[in-house]
């Protein structure tokens, strides 16, 4: 027996994002709080979302301190703030520090304590207040998952508090506001959406609704991630590669991912390694791995990428799901290794240790161990050559 959920609204298109106003106004809200960072006010982003609010007359807080793998500190400013100000409602504008910060101060302006008492899955017990996201990446689909990534930067400890009574309201998606990320930015979170959906795909939770949406969104990426690296200007590339995230999230969220995503926390705590190109540069190794699990799955990846599996054994076809994933990264400029992130040998088995204690290892097709956890990262060290 399986369940699938989605009670976040999708409202989603071109231009979507002026309608912001009548969607606040639509959920009752009365005053608006923003939370964003300091990128997408210096690119013009919150623009347009300031001119639809006041056109519908909803007076808004912007709240820009929202850093890369927010804080609990930051989480609980933000808190202050929203209670201080009187907001009713709370919309996030970003990327997934941002969305997570949404989701994080919602939830805390509904309930007690700090956003650390609620670690885990479905410990917080009031439904937070309503939030709206919009994304201005391609990448972590935060914007319709029941997860916010955070951190504390004293102890370098990163986690997640989520729940069904924390999932978004609704997610405006809207492919003209990722219009001015930069093609690195563009490739890391493109391969962010794509680990989303393949670790999905292939983990032990699988379903047959979340396959289907995790196939697809692998079909976009697939034909659009390159294009929208090389011309930030194509649409129809944006518009795949936003849809792909979405979709990538909303087959994941029901499922759990895999050893990427368990090892990228830590990766990210302890040495700074960005989530999307912490996730870029394991998932490859996590594919050799885990192919011996689960090979009919990767011959169906290499499938979607146009690699050509005829007259070839099983475990031959599947490995060719690894090339094309390495084509893939060579072509959009992600070559490098987790060495140049300061990662050490010294350093492998309190990573594997930390990353072990992720609920992502149980649902991973491959039973591992703290040793196969260190061997993927050690590996990763390297980049492509």
């Amino acid at each position: 027996m399986y369940t699938y959920k989605m009670p976040t609204e999708l409202f989603c298109g071109r231009g979507a994002a002026t309608k912001v106003g009548e969607k606040v106004l639509e959920l009752g809200g009365k005053k608006a709080f923003i939370t964003t960072d300091k990128g997408v006010l210096g690119a013009g982003l919150l623009k347009g979302i300031e001119e639809s609010l006041k056109d519908a007359n909803v007076p808004y807080v912007v709240f820009d301190e929202v850093e890369s793998d927010p804080s609990i500190e930051t989480v609980e400013k933000g808190t202050e703030l929203l209670k201080e100000s009187g907001c009713d409602i709370v919309i996030g504008i970003g990327g997934g520090s941002a969305m997570d910060t949404a989701k994080a101060v919602a939830t805390m302006g509904t309930n007690p304590g700090k956003i650390f008492d609620y670690i885990g899955i479905d410990k917080v017990k009031n439904k937070a207040l309503p939030v709206i996201e919009l994304p201005t990446t391609a990448g972590t689909g935060s914007e319709a998952t029941y997860w916010a990534v955070l951190t504390d930067k004293k102890t370098k400890f990163k986690t997640g508090v989520g729940g069904w009574l924390m999932m978004p309201t609704l997610a405006i998606v809207d492919p003209l506001l990722t219009k001015t990320l930069p093609p690195k930015v563009t490739a890391f979170t493109g391969m962010d959406a794509l680990t989303h959906a393949m670790e999905s795909y292939v983990c032990k939770a699988t379903q047959p609704i979340s396959e289907g949406l995790a196939i697809h969104s692998m079909k976009l990426i697939a034909r659009s991630l390159r294009k929208a690296v090389a011309n930030g200007d194509d649409i129809n590339a944006r518009e795949d590669m936003i849809m792909g995230s979405l979709i990538a999230a909303m087959a994941f969220n029901v499922t759990r991912l895999g050893l990427a995503h368990a090892l990228v926390s830590p990766l990210g705590a302890n040495f700074g390694v960005p989530h999307g190109a912490g996730n870029a540069i394991l998932l490859p190794h996590v594919m050799e791995f885990n192919i011996m699990a689960v090979p009919e799955k990767f011959i169906e990846i290499a499938k979607i990428f146009g690699e050509n599996v005829d007259n070839m054994s099983e475990m031959e076809a599947a490995y060719k799901a690894v090339e094309a994933v390495k084509k893939l990264m060579k072509d959009i400029g992600i070559t490098q290794g987790l060495e140049e992130y300061g990662v050490t040998e010294e350093s492998l088995r309190p990573i594997a240790e930390e990353a072990y204690k992720s609920g992502n290892v149980a649902v991973n097709p491959r039973k591992s161990t703290v040793e196969d956890l260190m061997d993927i990262t050690r590996k990763a060290m390297k980049g492509i050559k």
